[in-house]
């Protein structure tokens, strides 16, 4: 990560107005597939009082507005508060006259030339020249300090359009690559019986679900016990446990703890009904704008957190809810910006937990395989 979060895009070399207008114009474009932030410094014509409450010695002033909520801080924001700050968004646009940034756009416009000669150790992986009205070609000194120069993409600094399909394309080749979890570490207390060994489908439902998953999935493992481990086929992965003793919640920490770049599709092994075209709306309708894309329960209304896509960003999110005395993954779902949609076929969703329900879900079983 940068000072500020994952992906972060410098704009440097132009007046900050300009920098500004271009900044709101790429957020416009992109704000419905990304969450966006914007970095800046204050400047002349927006100075804003310092609230009473920060100078009589409070750390921090919220304020809930109808439309947003504003956060006025009385102490030093580090890197790593940043980064906490700007945990859930995909794209950080900054000010590179004020900021650094991982990556840079610079501006080629003569107002800002001696400003940008200042700035060339901030130069580190530049993506993009843009040229003001009037610049034909970067400065010698940019051509000088960056060796592959004539490499870099230049656009007028008008062309937004060409400007947003170079973020946008960057970005979808960073997108996270999305690893299956099969939750079998579970006691089956209710069930009385180890619920990952019932064989629904010819083969024990761990083995079934974790097929599966991986026309969909880089990498499939099934989550269990370290004491389960020894158990099971050798020719699947297996992740064990490192946050023991919250069920569901441990697992999924456990995954991010491993791979923390990817994205989970999480699947309970309970769900016996659970089936492709289930998955194919799932992974369909994945927001990795949002924590985790889920469905609706058709039992509750609530989202249904085990069989649920948990985006990177989430990883943040589960341990802060822990820290705060949380290990529901509902929970998490239902307090974060996460995409939940209808299922089109609801019933897939059931679940087993008992052997009453074992005994339902094998008359639906049967009474499909008679139709087939």
């Amino acid at each position: 990560m940068g000072n500020w979060g994952r992906n972060e895009w410098a704009i440097v070399g132009a007046p900050c107005g300009d920098i500004k207008t271009l900044a709101e114009k790429i957020i416009a474009a992109l704000s419905g597939k990304y969450a966006m932030a914007y970095v800046d410094a204050e400047h002349n014509d927006e100075q804003t009082a310092v609230s009473p409450r920060l100078n009589n010695g409070a750390v921090l002033e919220y304020i809930d507005a109808d439309e947003a909520q504003n956060i006025s801080l009385n102490s030093e924001v580090n890197p790593f508060a940043k980064r906490k700050l700007l945990g859930d968004c995909d794209v950080v646009l900054l000010n590179g006259n004020h900021h650094q940034g991982q990556q840079q756009i610079v501006v080629i416009d003569s107002r800002k030339k001696e400003s940008l000669r200042k700035r060339l150790d901030q130069l580190t992986a530049v993506k993009l020249f843009l040229l003001a009205d009037g610049e034909t070609e970067p400065f010698d000194f940019i051509k000088e300090a960056i060796a592959d120069w004539q490499q870099i993409p230049v656009f007028k600094l008008s062309e937004t359009e060409q400007i947003v399909n170079l973020i946008n394309n960057s970005l979808q080749t960073k997108a996270p690559v999305l690893n299956g979890l099969v939750l079998a570490g579970g006691k089956s207390e209710r069930m009385g019986a180890d619920k990952s060994a019932i064989n629904w489908h010819g083969r024990e439902q761990q083995y079934y679900m974790a097929d599966l998953l991986k026309p969909y999935c880089q990498d499939v493992f099934i989550s269990c016990r370290d004491e389960q481990k020894a158990g099971i086929d050798p020719n699947y992965q297996t992740l064990t446990d490192t946050f023991t003793g919250l069920g569901p919640y441990g697992a999924i920490l456990s995954a991010f703890r491993q791979q923390p770049d990817s994205a989970w599709l999480v699947v309970a092994c309970d769900l016996p009904l659970l089936d492709r075209p289930t998955l194919d709306e799932l992974i369909a309708s994945r927001s990795t704008k949002h924590v985790a894309t889920t469905f609706v329960s058709p039992h509750d209304g609530f989202p249904e957190p085990l069989i649920t896509i948990w985006e990177p960003k989430s990883y943040a999110e589960l341990l802060s809810f822990l820290g705060q005395g949380y290990s529901c993954p509902r929970k998490v779902l239902i307090n974060t910006h996460t995409h939940v949609i209808n299922p089109s076929f609801p019933e897939s969703l059931t679940n087993v937990n008992t052997p009453e329900e074992l005994e339902k879900v094998k008359t639906i079983l049967q009474q499909k395989n008679i139709t087939a």
